[in-house]
């Protein structure tokens, strides 16, 4: 691992090991560029509290630790009055991990605002499918008519779902998928789900900021 930008501590990854940067080493958001999509090291990423975001024009892949942390506690989650009224009557049926690929590539084609083009490009489909089928990388999927029309995905690493995308074809699809994450969550003691950066949308529904340094706590069972 070779220091590139000694002023902002990014790091260049080798090819032959998967080290990556400890919290000491840190200082911006971007921690570290290079290395490959092998499951060993994207799980040693998410264990030191780092993920990859996109793959630059010269086929780098950017890795993110922010200095800021956007997640929600499971029992913090905000359920709105026409949120509670689409679980009640939408009929919704929830299922998890029936449709793994189909929820990661429908995350990667869904039309955001604010956003031209998206990160999820057929290296990520391919690399977190992979992490699915290894028993790291899981889906929350909501269908209607038995059609899927909304879900999300993510990591659980130590005790913490660590959330990548999520997409909806039908109103408030993808906020009921994530009332069932949270539910699930409270469930089985996982005291978190990292949101990783921030947006109004994940505040609205009960997600907020936090220091690195306490994410890095919490994902060290020191918090």
């Amino acid at each position: 691992m070779e220091l590139l930008d000694k002023e902002h501590s990014i790091y260049l990854l080798d090819q032959d090991n998967f080290d990556f940067p400890s919290e000491e080493m840190m200082k911006d958001d971007l921690v570290a560029v290079g290395g490959d999509f092998h499951p060993q090291r994207i799980i040693n990423a998410y264990e030191k509290g780092i993920f990859p975001w996109f793959i630059d024009e010269y086929n780098h892949i950017h890795w993110y630790s922010p200095n800021k942390r956007m997640v929600l506690y499971p029992n913090e989650f905000k359920v709105s009055k026409s949120l509670n009224r689409t679980i009640k009557n939408k009929n919704f049926k929830i299922k998890s991990n029936e449709n793994f690929e189909k929820v990661i590539k429908n995350c990667s084609t869904i039309k955001r605002k604010h956003e031209n083009e998206t990160w999820i490009d057929d290296n990520f489909i391919q690399a977190y499918t992979n992490l699915h089928k290894l028993g790291f990388a899981f889906s929350i999927e909501c269908y209607l008519e038995d059609k899927l029309v909304g879900g999300l995905y993510g990591l659980l690493i130590n005790n913490i779902f660590c959330g990548e995308s999520m997409f909806s074809k039908e109103k408030d699809a993808s906020k009921v998928a994530f009332y069932h994450l949270c539910k699930q969550a409270e469930e089985n003691n996982i005291k978190l789900i990292d949101c990783q950066v921030y947006n109004e949308h994940l505040q609205s529904l009960g997600a907020k900021e936090i220091k690195r340094e306490k994410y890095f706590k919490i994902l060290n069972n020191k918090y």
